[in-house]
Formats: structure tokens, C-alpha cells, sequence
């Protein structure tokens, strides 16, 4: 019977029993344990409203980009509708002289001209003997003249620029070499 006064012994001095609870913790472990706690919860809360800013700002920007992307002609079209509004007024007018046609048609073009100066959609058009410029220029034919080879001889269509970019490359026809 000595197995069995020996738990007993250990319980009435304050200790636990073999395979149960770990003994209390001391005040000033159990406090730091809740410290941490709080700390915890804090960051993870700041976490949580970190990643939920970063996403509304994700969203936010990309609607952005959306309403860009959806509108970014919208300019365009509005210097454009002077250009359309000319041309029908020309239509309308049933017995015009083919004078009068042709001063509508130039300032029509010069309005059009005018629309696609303000958004940045500049015109290639080479000057005979201007050097070939691969990047801006493209080739039709190469034809003997009596210029400096890969020069620029005629332009067939002119090209154009939208800022920097090539949105067409001027057809031109370019001086063989000799």
C-alpha cells in the first residue's frame, strides 16, 4: 500500500499528480503571457487592415485602368466631330459649285489636320533626298536617280507619328546605289 500514499503525500504537498496539469503559472509569466497575447491580436488586426487597404487600392486601380482604357479616345473623337459635322454640312447643300466643294474640303482637312495636331498624331512626309530611315520610312521600290543612294527619291503616302511611336511608316520610293 505504499504505491498509494505516495500520490497522496505529493497532493496534500501542493504538487500535481503524475499526467496531469503543469504546475500554475507564476503571476509575473501568466501577465507576460496575456501581454503577448494583446500584442498579438493587435498585429494581426493591423495585418488584417493592411491587406484589406492593399486590396481596395488593387481594386481602386484597376477600375482606374478600366475607365482609362474605356475612355482614353474620348478627346480624339471630340476633336473629331467638328471634322464630321463639316463634312455633312457639305453634303447638305444640294446645288453647291464644285468651287465651293473644294474650299469645304480644305477646311475640312485643315480642321482634321488641326484635330490630330492636338493629340499628338504628327505626319511623316520625307523631302526628296532626305536620308531612308528604316524606322519611319519603308520602302517601296529602289530606283536608279541621280542622288546620293538610300535617299528618299518620292513619297507615295505619307506616314504618321503618334508621340514617338510609328502608327504608319511613310511608302517611299529610295535612290539605288550607283
Amino acid at each position: 500500500m505504499a504505491n498509494n500514499a505516495y500520490p497522496q503525500e505529493s497532493q496534500a504537498a501542493g504538487e500535481q499528480p503524475t499526467g496531469g496539469d503543469p504546475a500554475p503559472a507564476t503571476p509575473t509569466a501568466q501577465h507576460k503571457l496575456n501581454e503577448l497575447e494583446a500584442k498579438h491580436a493587435e498585429m494581426a488586426d493591423a495585418y488584417l487592415r493592411a491587406k484589406a487597404e492593399s486590396e481596395n487600392t488593387r481594386r481602386r486601380a484597376e477600375e482606374e485602368m478600366s475607365k482609362a482604357r474605356k475612355y482614353a479616345v474620348e478627346t480624339f473623337a471630340e476633336s473629331l466631330l467638328p471634322v464630321k459635322d463639316s463634312l455633312e454640312a457639305a453634303i447638305a447643300i444640294p446645288a453647291a459649285t464644285p468651287e465651293q466643294l473644294l474650299e469645304g474640303v480644305h477646311a475640312t482637312l485643315r480642321q482634321l489636320a488641326a484635330a490630330l495636331e492636338r493629340s499628338k498624331v504628327m505626319e511623316i512626309n520625307p523631302v526628296t533626298g532626305a536620308k531612308f530611315d528604316p524606322h519611319q520610312h519603308q520602302a517601296i521600290s529602289v530606283v536608279p536617280a541621280d542622288q546620293e543612294a538610300n535617299t528618299v527619291v518620292a513619297v507615295l503616302q505619307k506616314g504618321y507619328l503618334i508621340a514617338d511611336r510609328v502608327l504608319r511608316p511613310a511608302l517611299v520610293t529610295v535612290a539605288a546605289a550607283k
